[in-house]
């Protein structure tokens, strides 16, 4: 989980390639209106959000070990999809709004244009001492973040 640009995408492919796991990209779940809204430019509002983390959720509650890939920037975001699966947990890619904003930048093709990184970091409320959650430096190196993830994953999750 993580503002845009974060690297979830490729953090998640490569842990889920070690832990031989299925991920999925919560970006496919977002409705067309609301990829239209982000292409011109307009930050998402909570109800934008709604279909999109129910479906989400439903994901995780009928693919059990799945590993997902989605913002989840707010606390109640992230409290609804724990519903849906109660162990599960959160990788939060940190990083400061200069580094999102040049990845966005130079990454093609994505509908998400980097002026919206502001309504990101607005919208963030940090993970930090949630149960469950670890907080990475998403600006290590790939092999370093899937092996600390990978590691973390594989220790018994406490409360």
């Amino acid at each position: 989980m993580g503002v845009a640009g974060c690297g979830k995408s490729t953090v998640a492919t490569a842990v889920a390639s070690a832990l031989g796991r299925d991920w999925i990209e919560g970006d496919h779940f977002h409705s067309d209106t609301s990829r239209q809204k982000m292409a011109q430019g307009q930050p998402l509002t909570d109800a934008d959000r709604a279909g999109w983390l129910a479906a989400l959720a439903g994901k995780l509650a009928s693919e059990p070990g799945v590993m997902l890939t989605c913002s989840a920037l707010k606390r109640s975001y992230r409290d609804q999809l724990r519903q849906a699966a109660p162990d599960l947990r959160f990788v939060f890619l940190d990083l400061d709004k200069s580094e999102a904003r040049r990845r966005i930048e130079v990454r093609g093709g994505h509908f998400f244009p980097a002026h919206l990184i502001d309504s990101q970091f607005n919208t963030l409320e940090s993970p930090v001492g949630e149960a469950g959650v670890l907080r990475v430096d998403a600006t290590r190196p790939l092999p370093e973040l899937q092996a600390q993830i990978c590691h973390w994953l594989l220790q018994p999750l406490t409360p």
